[in-house]
């Protein structure tokens, strides 16, 4: 059996020196509260807020709820989005039993093709659900304009998203709704968690409410509501992470440049970031120009205990439960595109080593 320690997987957790996360777990413990939204949930929540300049933000216990959480605040209908992204994406549409339509990618962007969406709008229509790929925003002015339009909600995906900012302001602060992941494959993480923005105030309280069983106070209840919030403990390791945000970022950095400056002259379609984008170097995707050239390349990696991920792959317009509608672009890029390992903890022999199978399988 493969020894994991000898692996090198996709991405790996970023990990606080240990004695920093007793010192917020003791908190917890001296305060006999773990969970409804002690201490340490509402100071994360403060410090995030401050970080970002943002008027609102709920931590949650993970990534997807939020999504569903959003959803579930939409009258019955179709809800445009993007056929390249996590299966959450469409699984809370499904999950909420509104109708998950699809619209095709922009091929250099990876994000929601805007004058694809326009083709899809209906009377049925209720809301875009876009999402910022690999941390690469969407074409945030175009999608306002359309939602506008039409009197659409525009809820955005941002699990891969923290610390991006668009032409200066916080990609939260765009659209109606953000959702955060929190998982511990991402740059920002909680060990597992999320969270929620939402830019319309009248929208908050039914939020805050709807993410604590619905209710209204100890006795009452506002409506239908769900368990998501938080815990201390993983609110624990938000703050022993938080201080470490500009140099998880710096070292990623370092790593995507390393990529880029190996990779730049051969087959390969690299990521192009939307002009204006202060991107915070979630993912580092490559586009083989084949699916028989990146299945062999990904072989070639295994063999050598290195392991990159199909991220995204197959095309959400694939799924079982969605009616499949053809969507050339996103079916083309799924097929070829191939997530490289991308971590704080990668070195520059590891990148050399990567770069040089890929290149051998071009």
């Amino acid at each position: 059996m493969q020894n994991n320690q000898n692996l090198l997987p996709v991405t790996q957790s970023f990990l606080p020196p240990i004695e920093e996360y007793i010192y917020w777990v003791s908190k917890a413990f001296d305060n006999r509260w773990l969970t409804n939204r002690g201490e340490l949930v509402k100071l994360l929540e403060e410090k995030i807020k401050q970080l970002f300049h943002l008027d609102h933000l709920l931590l949650t216990t993970n990534g997807t709820l939020p999504l569903q959480m959003a959803v579930k605040l939409l009258p019955p209908g179709e809800i445009i989005t993007t056929p390249f992204s996590y299966v959450a994406t469409t699984a809370a549409i499904a999950w909420e039993n509104h109708v998950p339509v699809f619209a095709d990618i922009e091929h250099h962007y990876f994000t929601i093709d805007p004058y694809e969406v326009i083709k899809k709008i209906t009377p049925s229509t209720v809301a875009i659900l876009a999402t910022h790929v690999y941390g690469n925003v969407c074409d945030l002015e175009a999608l306002e304009t359309i939602a506008k339009e039409n009197n659409l909600v525009l809820i955005y995906d941002a699990a891969h998203a923290f610390g991006v900012n668009y032409k200066g302001k916080n990609i939260f602060r765009y659209g109606d709704i953000s959702t955060c992941s929190f998982h511990a494959t991402k740059l920002f993480h909680t060990g597992e968690g999320g969270s929620i923005v939402c830019n319309r105030e009248n929208w908050r309280q039914v939020l805050f409410d709807l993410h604590n069983f619905g209710h209204k106070g100890p006795i009452e209840f506002s409506g239908i509501g769900i368990n998501a919030k938080m815990s201390e403990l993983q609110a624990a390791m938000g703050l022993a992470v938080f201080p470490y945000i500009d140099k998880i970022i710096g070292k990623r950095k370092q790593v995507v440049e390393n990529y880029t400056s190996l990779l730049t002259n051969t087959s390969l379609q690299l990521i192009n970031i939307r002009p204006g984008t202060q991107w915070n170097y979630a993912y580092f995707p490559v586009v083989f120009p084949s699916e028989e050239s990146l299945l062999k390349a990904e072989q070639k990696l295994k063999e050598n205990h290195i392991l990159p991920r199909r991220y995204f792959y197959p095309s959400l317009n694939k799924l079982p439960y969605v009616t499949y509608e053809k969507m050339p672009v996103a079916e083309d890029i799924s097929s070829r595109v191939l997530c490289l390992p991308l971590s704080t903890e990668v070195t520059n022999e590891q990148i050399e080593k990567i770069t040089s199978i890929i290149k051998k399988c071009l």
